[in-house]
């Protein structure tokens, strides 16, 4: 049985969701997100608790797989609860000398090094601020944001030896010491 699919996910003050043909719809204050449902998983709103519950059927609890997809049915709606509150976001930091990252109306220049700067489409529901080599991106979607971050940082990984490149404000990395000149 899942221990995450038979939690209820709790409606926060100001949320409004709906539960149509296959797919839930969530309006909050921060925008709204639709999410299409798996046929094997069942989402009930339950308006005297202000709760959503996901269920899947008796015959359905022995197969491993409608079992994961109860638990990530589950999963993404909580995810959806949080981003239409509060939303997401993630500090990206593009270091090197010269390089930095610019707002050119709906695209993200970045000069990372290359011949030419590197342009990036912002997506839909994605707000995105730059300061100096600092990019916040942001929005209601957890999944579009984190897959902004990481197509950005796809266009110049950091290299272990200078530590050059687009990372995440708190990622490590893990540097090299290099040649040794002498013995």
């Amino acid at each position: 049985m899942s221990r995450i699919g038979k939690k209820p996910v709790p409606v926060p003050k100001g949320v409004k969701v709906g539960i149509a043909d296959g797919s839930v719809k969530v309006e909050g204050p921060k925008g709204t997100l639709t999410m299409p449902v798996r046929p094997e998983v069942t989402v009930e709103h339950k308006a005297d608790t202000n709760e959503v519950c996901c269920s899947i059927p008796e015959a359905a609890m022995e197969d491993r797989i409608c079992r994961a997809y109860w638990g990530m049915t589950r999963a993404l709606i909580q995810n959806m609860m949080v981003g239409v509150t509060q939303g997401y976001e993630k500090t990206m930091e593009v270091v090197g000398v010269g390089w930095g990252a610019q707002i050119q109306g709906q695209q993200l220049k970045l000069q990372l090094g290359y011949a030419a700067p590197v342009m990036m489409d912002i997506p839909k529901g994605l707000t995105i601020s730059v300061e100096k080599q600092i990019v916040k991106i942001s929005g209601a979607d957890k999944q579009a944001v984190g897959h902004f971050a990481a197509a950005m940082r796809a266009k110049r990984k950091p290299e272990p030896y200078n530590g050059k490149g687009v990372k995440y404000a708190n990622e490590v990395i893990k540097r090299k010491q290099g040649k040794q000149f002498g013995s």
